[in-house]
């Protein structure tokens, strides 16, 4: 009798539990699944330290979960993922579908290589409630807006929670090595890793700060957010779990909305792959951009968190510190390299998935297109967020500037957005503003006002 036995491919689902592909490999892997993680250098060679090191401990935390029989295997998937189905004789490789640009085409020769193998490759769920590409207009195009995008992906719906599965038999293989082990140098302050830590936070923020959510997301002096990003990125939990415990309230519908953005983005990633890298406007790639030495050292002031306007250069370092910056100030920090530095989108967006340990292809690139306005936002390109406004506004107390930037610790209240209006604001070496915001912000306009008329 043939042993039934089938591969359950890990990628950017990281649980035991809601975990559809999961199910469905133990449900054909009567005789045992062997559960694998390809390290694909096509995907690490881009991360940062901070992000290789998430993923290593939260391939631990999987591994421990499988009761140490996760296998790992480096290289090509289309070589390895063929190789390890072989070694076990399995005849179904079960995965998670992907809707990224270089996911997709991988799938797609991973797929040809397998099947020539005499082994099917079977797609069960994706990491979206909703996958790409199923919310459509009427006419059967994709949507551009984020608006009519909620309104039909809520009325679309989404399946309850997949079943864990019964007791499997995790298989070995002779190709695998042991798991990697977390860079020596990484100087980022990590989140705990793994599916416990992700339910674990889930049920503390539903618990002590959902009811709030609505009044406090904005806010990065408190802790208002759910922090929940990173284990989304990694699958650590599935977004259907988090929808599950939401219900009508103002603060719950408000997150259920943060979650469609996400969802919204991989859907226009999924319509126009380009976009990852290109203006999902064409007109802006005709704007007028700063290049040479002194754009390049405003960069690296940017960069650094060193531009003089404190709730740029507290977000800027947190990235740094956290691997993580509060999203209203994601915001801010874009909105001043692409309209104040006059530096295109794509440059912050590397500098972003570099150092992200949540970085996301779809909400990365989108969100920057958004904040730039050459992507899907309604509004028009001249709004264009004021730095100290955005401080004074969100961080009313500068608890959040002082907690990031220490050469301005010593002032109290509002005056950490402001030292320039404080007699002794420079006092300990904080750096002297690079531009003018006033000035910077009309000659962006005028630059928009040029491709307009072109």
């Amino acid at each position: 009798m043939t042993a039934q036995r089938s591969v359950m491919w890990f990628r950017r689902d990281l649980r035991l539990s809601d975990n559809p592909a999961l199910a469905a490999a133990a449900a054909n892997g009567a005789d045992g699944v062997l559960p694998l993680f390809v390290l694909d250098p096509a995907l690490l060679q881009p991360s940062g330290e901070a992000r290789k090191a998430y993923l290593v401990r939260s391939l631990q935390s999987l591994n421990l979960a499988l009761e140490d029989s996760l296998q790992t295997v480096e290289g090509d998937p289309v070589d390895a993922v063929r190789q390890a189905a072989q070694s076990v004789d399995a005849v179904k490789v079960f995965v998670a579908a992907d809707f990224g640009p270089y996911g997709s085409s991988r799938d797609t020769r991973v797929e040809r290589s397998l099947s020539d193998a005499g082994i099917e490759l079977v797609r069960v769920g994706s990491p979206y409630a909703v996958a790409p590409g199923r919310v459509t207009k009427n006419d059967g195009t994709p949507y551009r807006v984020y608006s009519p995008f909620y309104g039909a992906w809520v009325k679309h719906g989404w399946r309850p929670p997949a079943a864990d599965p019964a007791a499997v038999t995790w298989l070995p293989t002779a190709l695998s090595r042991r798991l990697p082990t977390t860079p020596d140098h990484v100087e980022c302050e990590l989140p705990e890793a793994g599916e416990p830590a992700a339910l674990r936070r889930w049920s503390e923020f539903v618990t002590e700060r959902l009811s709030d959510y609505a009044e406090d997301r904005n806010r990065p002096d408190i802790p208002g957010s759910s922090r929940m990003s990173v284990h989304l990125k990694y699958g650590e939990v599935h977004p259907r779990t988090l929808l599950g415990d939401l219900g009508d309230s103002p603060s719950h519908e408000v997150y259920r909305k943060e979650l469609a953005w996400r969802e919204f983005y991989a859907d226009v990633l999924h319509h126009s792959p380009a976009t990852v890298t290109e203006y999902l406007r064409p007109e802006f790639a005709r704007m007028e951009y700063d290049t040479g030495p002194e754009a390049e050292r405003r960069l690296h002031a940017w960069q650094q968190g060193h531009t003089g306007y404190p709730i740029v250069d507290g977000g800027m370092r947190q990235l740094l510190a956290e691997g993580w910056m509060h999203n209203r100030v994601r915001m801010v920090v874009a909105s001043f390299l692409v309209k104040d530095l006059h530096l295109e989108w794509q440059v912050g967006a590397r500098w972003f998935m570099r150092h992200l340990v949540d970085g996301d292809l779809a909400s990365n690139a989108h969100g920057w297109q958004w904040t730039a306005g050459c992507g899907t936002d309604a509004s028009p390109y001249f709004r264009v967020f004021n730095p100290v406004t955005q401080g004074l506004t969100f961080d009313p107390d500068g608890d959040y500037v002082r907690r990031y930037v220490p050469e301005l610790r010593h002032l109290e209240g509002k005056g950490a957005h402001e030292p320039w209006d404080v007699r002794e604001g420079y006092v300990h070496g904080y750096a002297k503003r690079i531009v003018d915001h006033a000035r910077e912000r009309l000659e962006s306009l005028a630059r928009y006002q040029a491709i307009k008329k072109s």
